[in-house]
């Protein structure tokens, strides 16, 4: 692993830009597919953004069909890690329980229900009595019911970024840190090279991640990438007995854009402002989180006297639609040849490995089993940034617009 260091006139037969969930995955599969020399630039250090700040989710109980594939992809991926790679992320099988607090909320979860068990997901519904018997630290009667997930849990994201960073090394990816990406070389509508703050490498194949600085990233290579970024905040309680993991599932209240889930004897929660202003932001909004614990206060009244012991703040990426970008980059002529965008849209944990092998897919051989990428490229946006997809309705309440003006 380098810091820095020249790599003017040197060569690569893939690189990826970015060092966070996605690129560092999406490099380790590239190597693992039969990529000869990869090369990862990472502006600042492996891990360094929302990556070992995140709250390390995985959930399969997605609101699409390209959801659900990229979840499962990931999950999997995690519980073969330490056979394939000697360690892994620390995946905990907690279960996952989305609440439906009115009849609409009921009616939309059994259909969505229904889509992912044809997929294969081990979902089931729970009524309001089963509800309170699952998870006893609710208050009894305060839901209709709702889906859950026993094989949903989490991941620890510092353990994460170790993961990846082993399987960087061992894999013999050659990674540069403090290493900026600053353009595309291309000719005959190709990419030949990439520049950097330390020369320019000559390379058939990029990708491009980023997370939330990757519109900025696009933008170097003359391509308009409509992926934003927004704070997002992380809050663990003090220990109490009625939290102990046994009597506590992972629940995900999508009306309030609200998901906790246990952490050291305490609770773990997370939530996004869907009325802030996009762009970079790493300080605690102490008024927002006061409204946050209020919610969760009514359904979860243990959490009432508790303090915390930890708060923290990192800046989250998202797409108009919180779906991924997997595509090639589009320059002013149209696509170019030997580039692929990789995006997670805000669900870096979630399905980081899944985007990433599909990414790599995508690079080396021009699709992937692991999700139908036709869909997902940039050509679904039109020039305000709107989809043409339908969004994933079980996301976090992320801005409706991103920086793009």
């Amino acid at each position: 692993m380098e810091s820095g260091g020249t790599l003017s006139g040197s060569s690569a037969d893939a690189l990826v830009v970015g060092g966070g969930t996605v690129g560092a995955w999406c490099a380790y599969f590239l190597r693992r597919s039969g990529a000869g020399r990869v090369v990862l630039i990472e502006r600042s250090t492996l891990g360094h953004g929302a990556s070992s700040r995140a709250a390390g989710i995985v959930r399969s109980q997605g609101g699409t069909p390209t959801a659900v594939r990229l979840a499962e992809w990931s999950r999997a991926f995690y519980l073969a890690q330490r056979q394939e790679l000697g360690n892994d992320s620390g995946f905990v099988r907690q279960g996952y329980f989305l609440p439906a607090f009115t009849d609409t909320d009921v009616e939309t979860a059994r259909q969505r229900l229904v889509m992912q068990q044809n997929l294969g997901v081990s979902v089931r519904w729970v009524d309001p009595d089963e509800a309170s018997i699952l998870n006893p630290t609710m208050v009894a009667g305060s839901t209709r019911g709702g889906t859950f997930c026993d094989e949903d849990g989490y991941i620890d994201p510092p353990r994460n970024v170790l993961a990846y960073t082993v399987a960087l090394v061992t894999s013999g990816v050659t990674v540069y840190e403090r290493v900026a990406f600053e353009g595309l070389v291309t000719s005959g509508g190709r990419v030949v090279g990439v520049e950097t703050s330390e020369g320019r490498v000559a390379t058939g194949t990029v990708v491009l991640t980023g997370g939330p600085q990757l519109a900025a990233v696009g933008r170097l290579a003359g391509s308009r990438v409509p992926v934003g970024g927004v704070r997002h905040q992380v809050a663990v309680t003090e220990p109490h007995p009625d939290l102990e993991p046994s009597r506590l599932p992972m629940v995900f209240d999508v009306s309030a854009g609200l998901y906790w889930r246990p952490e050291e004897g305490g609770l773990l929660l997370g939530m996004s402002n869907p009325d802030e202003v996009p762009g970079e932001a790493t300080e605690i909004d102490w008024a927002y989180l006061d409204k946050m614990r209020a919610r969760l206060a009514e359904l979860v009244p243990v959490t009432r006297s508790l303090r915390l012991r930890q708060v923290w703040a990192a800046t989250i990426d998202y797409t108009p639609d919180h779906l991924p970008i997997l595509g090639p980059v589009l320059g002013p002529d149209g696509p170019i040849g030997g580039t692929t965008i990789a995006s997670a849209g805000g669900h870096g944990m979630m399905w980081g490995p899944g985007v990433s092998r599909a990414a790599a897919d995508l690079a080396l051989t021009g699709s992937s089993d692991v999700v139908n990428t036709g869909p997902l490229g940039l050509d679904r946006f039109d020039a305000a940034g709107h989809s043409r997809l339908d969004p994933d309705p079980i996301a976090l309440p992320f801005p409706e617009r991103t920086t793009i003006t």
